[in-house]
């Protein structure tokens, strides 16, 4: 399944709801590319939805972290949400759960750019 990205603003926050797989290749360059231009627009307080992902390989971390480091960089930030129990896992394992600022939800994840 392809990486599918809806975009959504809410107070200010633009909330990337991602579903399908982010991996290697053309889903992993959508969401680097979505992100640059959000930050080259000035939306520079991001918050991705993980709810729907059903596998992240290495470049799909490798891309969220970019995408953090990139939001950092501009001034802004960049959280997660909603995290699967699987993509829970890779985030601990991999300890880049220390590096992201991680919501159990979207609408706490929201509430914390207030």
């Amino acid at each position: 399944m392809a990486l599918t990205i809806a975009e959504d603003q809410r107070n200010g926050v633009t909330l990337l709801k991602l579903s399908g797989r982010l991996v290697l290749g053309e889903e992993s360059n959508e969401l680097r590319t979505t992100i640059k231009r959000l930050l080259d627009a000035g939306d520079n307080k991001i918050l991705v939805d993980l709810g729907e992902v059903s596998y992240i390989d290495s470049a799909g971390l490798g891309t969220l972290v970019a995408g953090y480091t990139s939001a950092r960089n501009a001034g802004g930030v960049m959280k997660l949400a909603n995290l699967t129990k699987k993509v829970n896992e890779q985030l601990n394992i991999t300890k880049l759960v220390t590096v992201f600022d991680v919501y159990d939800s979207v609408a706490t994840g929201l509430k914390s750019f207030a």
